[in-house]
Parts: structure tokens; C-alpha cells; sequence
């Protein structure tokens, strides 16, 4: 099946030599159209069980399937180590950066990141000030994206400290390929991903308010219209708790949260809350938000309630911030970056402008605020129109863009309509915080099945693969 497949410059994740030998061989006995019957049978279950994401941007296509591409995306158990140390490294800095910047503002005053860049940034909640949470934990579920360059180095591309999504997927990949290559699985010694459930809600349980011995968790959601509401429902299930949403809570006069239940009220102690700062709570936020709690800003500062992640975790992934995270590393842990970030230009500087503005045609140019690969302009792929377009945005808002260069992105196999190609691919790991962090062996490896493309979002056309790691 593989005679044919050629990397070509780019450094693949399965070709090379190692661990993933025995995988490569496997496949190797397979032909292409045993495969492809194989995928489809996979992606029919995927239908048939409703597993979907939602693309807002299609009026006729709403609800899609997530493609999911068989070959899988092989990491040994040394590259795994390296990958695990530096998201726990980097979700360690992390929190202890929104705890400083929402306390005393250390880094801040000693000039290490700019205090406009925090304090004026549209994620910053002042609400949050002075507000003490259980073990210092504000990122307790986090996506690091994580890509290799063509040497085969790690880079961090981006982190995700909000509300990252794709977990779901990860597990449903791994049950899918369970299911339909038994015979790739067999003796290959993975490490499990079937615990993620276990793991969230015991780091859950881990920051519930004092007192607490038997916390109530919920996952509160927007609700079936949320792009990623297949994900509430089975991360619910998976934790083994009530899926909510808004209008299933109240808070009392007590200041506390309590469910509507057919039995009457009960307590909520932590709530996993998939939906964003600003739809919370109508009485702090947006007073025309019909998808939170009104009165949960209150229950969360007088500690009667945990929320995670924590409100204002947005200004720590805000890809301007990003830039920072080897010298926040280094200020809070005496560290440097273990995974280190791709270089970035952050285009509100002068010289960095001048410079993205001199290269824009090699460069990859990003707006701070998005995410699913919205508003990016990749230079060396973008027609003259649309330099043109992405100049004079950056010339009307500089401060809105950082831009970076454009990494040859490691590739993997994949099986397209003309047989098997090579794809650019990322990681996102999921790191869970309670008393302390841990990683999912693995995560979601994105694809981009476009040939050529570099944007490896659902949302723009890509797909995803099952992440093998050795025991």
C-alpha cells in the first residue's frame, strides 16, 4: 500500500525509521482498497452515531462528519516524554501567569510582558481580581497545538486556554480503529485513552469549594445549536454527569448554585462550562444572553461554586501573549521552554510591522482574537489580491495580527481519492489540571486533507487521525 508514497521534503510521521516500523509493515500487507472500504465503513459509524461538528460559515451543509483518515499518526515513548514534560511545563506557567496578572501583576510592573497588552486586551476580566481559586488552577482544561518543523523538531504553534474542544474525537478515533484494524492494534502496546472521562472529572472533584466531600459536577452547555454540542453530550456521559444548560440553574439567595431536578433543587458545586466568558452571566457580561446563569458571577467570587476553566483564562492563549510564553516560562519557573514556540512577530511593535510588511509574502500572518483558522493569510499561498487585502489590514490595526514564518509542517500518509498522499498534520494534547496535571497520551492529530494546504481546522476542510503513543 505504501510502495508508492513519497514525502517528498517533508519530514512524515510514519516513515521515518524507529518504533513505527511495525505499523508501516502492517499496513504495507494491506492494498488501498481494503483500506478504503475499511474508512468507510469507519465513517458510516461516524453518521450513524451523530458524531459531528457544526460549520456555521455553510448555510447548506450545517451539521458534517469529521473526516477521518485510517492510517494513523505513530509517536514513540521518548517522544512522547518530550511532548508530555513541555505541556505540563507550559500549563504550569500558564496558571501561574493568570493567577499574577489577577493578583499582584509581578511580570507586569517588572516590564517582562507589556501591561497594555494584558490590561487592555478584550479577554482580560477585572471581575476576577483578587479572587482566590482552589490550587492556583485557572486553565484546568487545556489544548496545546503542537507541529514539527521539517527537521523533525517540536513547536508550539498555539494554546488553547479557554474552552478547547477535540477531545471527543480523540477517543472516538481510537474506538473506531479498535473496531475496524484490529489486526494494526494487535500487539502494538498503546497506551490507553479510554480514562480521559476518569482523569477530567477527578481533577474536577480536586478544585470543588471547601467542604465539599462529595462534589455535585455538571457540564454546562449552550446547548444541541453549539458547534461542539456532540462533545458536551460525551464528555457528560464519559464523567458520568448531568449535561445542563442555563435555564437548568439558579442561584439562590444563599448565593449558591442549584439544579432543577424532578426531585427539587439540588447543590452544584463545580461546573465544566463550554460556554464563553461573556454569555455566563447576564448580570456581568452581556445582559441579552439567554445561555448563562444570572447571578453565577456572584456564587463564583463568594467561593460557593468552581467553574471550570476559570473566567479571563482567554487573555493567556490571545496569540499576542503567545510570544511571550518563553520569557513567562522563565519568569515564573526559572525554566526555559522545553517545546519551543515557532518565532513570532507581534505587528502592535514597530519593527515587527516593518518587517511582516517587508515579507508578507513568506510570512503567515494571524488576527490575535480568532480561532479555527479564520482571518489567516499563508504569504507564499495567497494570490496578490489577497496580500493586497491583508496589508491594508495590518496598515488599519496592527495591534490585531502577529505573524510568523511559514514552517514546512511534518506530513503524514493519507488516504485521499487518488490513493495515498502525504498531509500536513498538528497535535493538540489535552492536559487536565486539578491538585496537579495530566496528559493525554496522544491527543488529536488534525490533518489538512487539501493538497498543499497548511490549515488543518475542521472548519476549513480538515479532517482527523487516531494518535498512536508506545507503551
Amino acid at each position: 500500500m505504501l510502495e508508492n508514497y513519497s514525502p517528498g521534503k517533508f519530514y512524515c510521521e510514519l516513515s521515518h525509521d524507529g518504533p513505527a516500523q511495525t505499523v508501516c509493515d502492517r499496513l504495507g500487507a494491506l492494498s488501498v482498497a481494503e483500506l478504503r472500504r475499511r474508512a468507510a465503513n469507519a465513517e458510516a459509524e461516524l453518521r450513524d452515531r451523530g458524531i459531528t461538528f457544526t460549520v456555521y460559515s455553510e448555510r447548506d451543509a450545517i451539521d458534517r462528519v469529521l473526516p477521518f483518515d485510517p492510517i494513523p499518526r505513530v509517536l514513540s515513548a521518548e517522544e512522547w516524554t518530550l511532548v508530555e514534560r513541555g505541556v505540563r511545563q507550559r500549563v504550569a506557567a500558564l496558571n501561574l501567569f493568570l493567577h499574577d496578572i489577577y493578583h499582584h501583576q509581578s511580570i507586569l510592573r517588572d516590564g517582562v510582558v507589556p501591561a497594555d497588552l494584558v490590561l487592555g486586551n478584550a479577554n482580560y476580566r477585572p471581575v476576577m481580581r483578587g479572587l482566590d481559586l482552589p490550587h492556583r488552577t485557572y486553565v484546568h482544561v487545556c489544548g496545546i497545538d503542537v507541529v514539527r518543523d521539517g527537521s523533525g523538531a517540536f513547536l508550539v504553534l498555539e494554546d488553547n486556554a479557554r474552552t478547547p474542544s477535540g477531545v471527543s474525537y480523540v477517543i472516538e478515533n481510537r474506538h473506531l480503529m479498535l473496531r475496524a484494524f484490529p489486526d494494526l492494534l494487535e500487539g502494538v502496546g498503546l497506551r490507553r485513552v479510554d480514562d480521559y472521562g476518569l482523569h477530567l472529572l477527578a481533577a474536577l472533584c480536586a478544585v470543588a469549594p471547601g467542604g465539599a466531600t462529595d462534589p455535585e459536577t455538571v457540564l454546562l452547555s449552550p446547548g444541541p445549536y453549539n458547534s461542539a454540542f456532540f462533545e458536551h453530550v460525551f464528555l457528560a456521559r464519559e464523567m458520568g454527569v448531568p449535561l445542563v444548560e442555563g435555564r437548568d440553574l439558579t442561584v439562590g439567595k444563599d448565593d449558591r448554585v442549584y439544579m432543577r431536578t424532578t426531585a427539587g433543587l439540588a447543590r452544584v458545586d463545580v461546573i465544566y462550562r463550554r460556554i464563553d466568558d461573556d454569555f455566563l452571566d447576564p448580570e456581568v457580561f452581556r445582559p441579552d444572553s439567554m445561555l448563562g446563569v444570572p447571578g453565577l458571577m456572584r456564587a463564583y467570587r463568594a467561593q460557593n461554586v468552581n467553574l471550570a476553566n476559570a473566567i479571563g483564562t482567554g487573555v493567556a492563549d490571545d496569540k499576542a501573549i503567545y510570544a511571550y510564553m518563553p520569557r513567562i516560562i522563565r519568569y515564573y519557573l526559572g525554566e526555559e521552554a522545553i517545546l519551543p514556540n515557532v518565532q513570532t512577530f507581534i505587528c502592535r511593535e514597530p519593527e515587527a510591522l516593518r518587517y511582516t510588511l517587508d515579507h508578507i509574502g513568506e510570512l503567515v500572518v494571524k488576527p490575535v482574537g480568532e480561532s479555527g483558522g479564520y482571518g489567516i493569510t499563508v504569504g507564499p499561498r495567497a494570490s496578490s489580491e489577497e496580500l493586497a487585502v491583508c496589508r491594508a489590514r495590518l496598515l488599519h490595526d496592527p495591534a490585531n495580527y502577529i505573524s510568523q514564518p511559514c514552517i514546512d509542517l511534518s506530513v503524514s500518509p493519507t488516504l485521499v481519492d487518488d490513493g495515498i498522499e502525504p498531509r500536513h498534520v498538528d497535535l493538540r494534547p489535552f492536559a487536565v489540571t486539578g491538585a496537579e496535571t495530566w496528559v493525554l497520551p496522544g491527543g488529536l492529530t488534525r490533518v489538512a486533507l487539501r493538497r498543499g494546504s497548511l490549515i488543518v481546522n475542521s472548519s476549513q476542510g480538515g479532517g482527523s487521525k487516531d494518535t498512536w503513543v508506545l507503551g
